[in-house]
This record gives C-alpha cells, structure tokens and sequence, in this order.
C-alpha cells in the first residue's frame, strides 16, 4: 500500500531525528544546545539549555578555534574528526541552519561513533611502523607511497621514489621482480634478493609482495614485505669458511701422503736411471726415464685438481645455451672413446632453454663425469661398453646426465665417493675429480644425484633449480661482480 505524502512529511517531521543512528544536536550561537536526539541524550545525559562544550567536553569556556563558530561566520558545512575524554572518537559533521535571510541562526551537530575504527587505524598505524620488517606500498609505477621506519632507517628517505631506486640504487627496474608478479595476477610472490643500504652496504633480502586489496582484478597498489637476512648470510659465510679451514688438516695431511708416494716413485726412477748410466744399461736407464715422466705427470695432474678444488670463487655466470656445452664435451671425447671401443652418444634434449651457467666450471663438471665413465667402461669386461650424456629440463630445474654401463660401484666405493684423495683408479687418479665437480655444482646451488651398482654400470645426474641459478645471476648482477652486459651480449650462446 503507497504511502501518502503527508504522512511521510509526519513521520520525517516526528520520528526521523529519533531513528538517525547518530548522535544530534541543534546548538545556537551562544553555544546552547537548544534540541537533541534521544541517542545523544543516552550518550551524554541531560543537555538541553546547556552548553556543548560543557555536555561534550566538560570545559567550563568555549573550545579553542570551535569548528561549529566557524560555521557561523561563514555559513559552510564542515567534517571532522573530534576526540572526547580522551578516549572517544567521533565523526562530526556540521550542518547550519538558515533564516530567510541567508543568516546562519543555528547549527545540526551530527557526531558518529568512530572509536574502534580509530583505535584499530592505530593499532595499524604502531603494527606498521613498529614492525621487524621492512615494509613499503607500490604503485604500478613502482614508486613507494608509503614506507615504514625501518625501510627509512635502513635504505633512507623514501616516499615518491622508485623502489628499486631505493633498494638497489638502481635506474630500472629489478628482473625476477615479485611486485610486478602481483600486479600481473594479484596473488603472493617470494624472492631473495641483494640490496645497498643509505651507508652503502650491501643488504641482502627476503621479499614478499601481495595486493594491498585482494579479489579485485585491476591491482593498484602492491605491499612489499622484507626481510632482513644479512646476518644469517654472513654467518653462513663464516660456517662455509670454517668448514673449509677445518678441512685444511685433513686436505695436507692427505696430500702430504700422496706426493711422498710419487716421491717414492720419482726416487725409484733417479735410482734406475742413475744406476742404468753406471752400468751403460739402456734398457735400464729407459725404464727409470719412463718412471720419472710418469710421476712428473702425477705431480703435474695432483696440482692442476688440488688448485682447482681449492679456489674459493663465486661462479660466473652467463645465459649460455647447455646444449653447446654437451656438443662440446661430446667433440672431445669422441674420437678418444672410439680408439677405445667405447661408443659415446647423446640422448635426445628437446625443450631445453638458455640458462646463467658458469661455461667453464659446468664444462670442468662434465669432463669429470665423462672421463670417469670411460675409465669406467675401461676396466668392465663388458664388449662394446657405451656412454652417454643427456639434458633436460623440467618442474623448473636444469639435468646434466652421464650414465655408463661399465664396472658400476659397489657399496664401499659408494661411501668414499666424495672423500677427498680417494680413487679407484690406482695411479692414474688424484682423488679430486669428483670432490671438484660435487664443490662446482654446489656453487651453482644445484647437486649431483647418482645411482650405480657393481657390474653393471653408473648414472651421474647434476640438477641446477633454475630459480636459484637466476638468483645467483641477478646477485652478481646488483654487487658489481665480474658480470657486465656487454659480456652477456658477447656470449649470449656459448658454443
């Protein structure tokens, strides 16, 4: 049933300022409060013929630059907002109520309840900047709109500026970026990265970027939340060293015992040579030269593999392409494999993409890993023993594969594998192969999975996570290492 007009002009007229969900006044220009709500009743008592400042605020004279005297010299509405008691908020708008004349004779004082929205706002506000974190919010130009003390504390003033400006004192913007992931597809990304501090040190970070609204489609602003992990890097650093001082003892005392083996053998040598020349014994004096040059070559070979286990370097890496390192190592041993009668082939390596690779260590790794395999091959009784290398590349991760089916390794082997001086090559091995592929690849971030069993052949398998391979690329990027991109231009495709 339509309701009539005048009954709706009767219940506005008698019942509206009632039902406001408001608190409301009408004060004049004396500040009397001369008509109220009953919820404005409920809340500050008996206020007629009052004055505001008295039922409000519990003064005995006219606040200092009162909003509502304001109103009355200039006619305007106002909003604001108005602590009470020191405890309460409210949302105050103002209202003036005029006379035919224009005049501001009155003013409505509508107050909203704001208290637990303010006090949340500043729960928010002390969590914000009180935080252990780094936090700051983006827009889709990457400039910073708000950042928390922490951040300017660290990385220095930083509100209007670029983030990566910022962070990384840098002029573009960073790859692997997770802030640009979340304004793609409005969702959480994590990524370490290394930044410079106001004071020029280097700081290294977690971050964690998420819309600052989420189900929205078109992101507008992104929080990024870092991390601090400078600390733990460096202790890593320092474990990593102490490591490998702690190692030294045992790294000399078994080298000690290698080379006074050779010099045995060297001696041995002098002794027929020296003895041949007495006794104008060429078949002798050949023999002791043959055990000379040998052992010449066991030195030569045990200090090439010692220095190169030995070097403490970060990789350098560059975006080659790993199929023209196989095709490389593949070309080198080829022809040494057939003189042999060992077939060397590849496996198929579709689908696999340029990554950052250190060309000369992975190239080092593979030799390794192929010259074992031969040797492998070598002492099995098998006929026509083969070798293969294969690559591949899934679920975000980089495969080098040599498999063999030559002798295999049985479960004592298995155990020394890695042990530094061990070899079951007899004289012909140092013992530092391995133990220098197993160093090379962990300075990748990857590791060598391996399965074998006696009599019937290896499988050496190295697994670069390709996250981790760009994280160690973007790094020696942003500290200025031995990395520059007319290098990247140059050896785009290492063949």
């Amino acid at each position: 049933m339509p309701v009539k007009l005048e009954e709706l002009n009767v219940w506005v007229a008698t019942k509206l300022f009632n039902e406001m969900p408001l608190n409301i006044a009408v004060i004049d220009r004396d500040y009397g409060i001369c008509v109220s709500n009953e919820k404005f009743v409920q809340r500050f008592g008996k206020c007629i013929d009052r004055k505001c400042y008295e039922v409000l605020k519990q003064r005995s004279e006219p606040c200092v630059n009162c909003e509502a005297m304001k109103t009355f010299s200039d006619g305007m509405a106002r909003k604001y907002e108005e602590c009470i008691n020191e405890a309460e908020y409210y949302m105050v708008n103002i209202i003036p109520v005029v006379d035919p004349g224009g005049n501001t004779i009155r003013i409505i004082s509508m107050l909203e309840d704001i208290t637990d929205i303010h006090n949340r706002q500043m729960e928010c506000e002390i969590f914000f900047e009180r935080v252990p974190n780094y936090i700051s919010v983006i827009d889709r130009d990457f400039t910073i709109v708000r950042a928390n003390d922490n951040l300017r504390d660290t990385f220095g003033e930083c509100n209007n500026r670029k983030c990566y400006e910022v962070y990384k004192k840098k002029h573009r913007a960073c790859e692997n970026c997770p802030a640009a992931l979340s304004f793609i597809d409005g969702q959480e990304h994590t990524a370490e990265h290394v930044g410079m501090s106001a004071d020029g040190s280097i700081t290294y970070y977690v971050v964690k970027t998420s819309p600052l609204i989420k189900g929205y489609d078109n992101c507008r602003y992104v929080v990024e939340i870092l991390t601090d992990i400078t600390e733990f890097k460096m202790l890593e650093k320092e474990k990593l060293e102490a490591e490998r001082l702690a190692a030294v003892g045992q790294t000399v005392a078994g080298l000690a015992h290698t080379i006074k083996n050779i010099l045995m053998g060297v001696e041995g040598g002098m002794y027929m040579l020296s003895s041949g020349i007495e006794q104008d014994q060429k078949d002798r004096m050949a023999k002791g030269w043959d055990m000379l040059q040998r052992n010449i070559v066991k030195v030569s070979s045990l200090v090439k593999d010692f220095l190169s286990f030995a070097k403490g370097r970060k990789p350098v890496l560059q975006i080659i392409d790993p199929n023209c390192l196989v095709d490389e190592i593949i070309e080198l041993y080829e022809s040494t494999a057939k003189r042999i009668g060992i077939t060397l082939t590849r496996n198929p390596s579709d689908g696999v993409e340029p990554a950052p690779l250190d060309a000369a260590g992975i190239h080092t790794c593979l030799t390794n890993l192929i010259s074992n395999a031969i040797d492998a091959c070598q002492m099995s009784s098998k006929e026509n023993p083969s070798v293969r290398i294969g690559l591949k590349q899934e679920n975000d991760t980089l495969y080098f594969e040599v498999s063999d089916d030559g002798c295999g390794m049985d479960y004592d082997v298995k155990q020394k594998l890695f042990t530094t001086f061990f070899t079951t090559k007899g004289g012909k091995g140092t013992g530092l192969g391995l133990l220098t592929t197993n160093k090379i690849v962990h300075e990748h971030g990857g590791k060598i999975l391996y399965t074998s069993e006696s009599g019937k052949g290896s499988v050496f398998t190295i697994a670069f996570p390709l996250h981790v391979l760009y994280e160690l690329y973007n790094e020696s990027r942003d500290t200025g290492g031995t990395f520059n991109e007319a290098d990247e231009q140059k050896n785009g495709s290492h063949c």
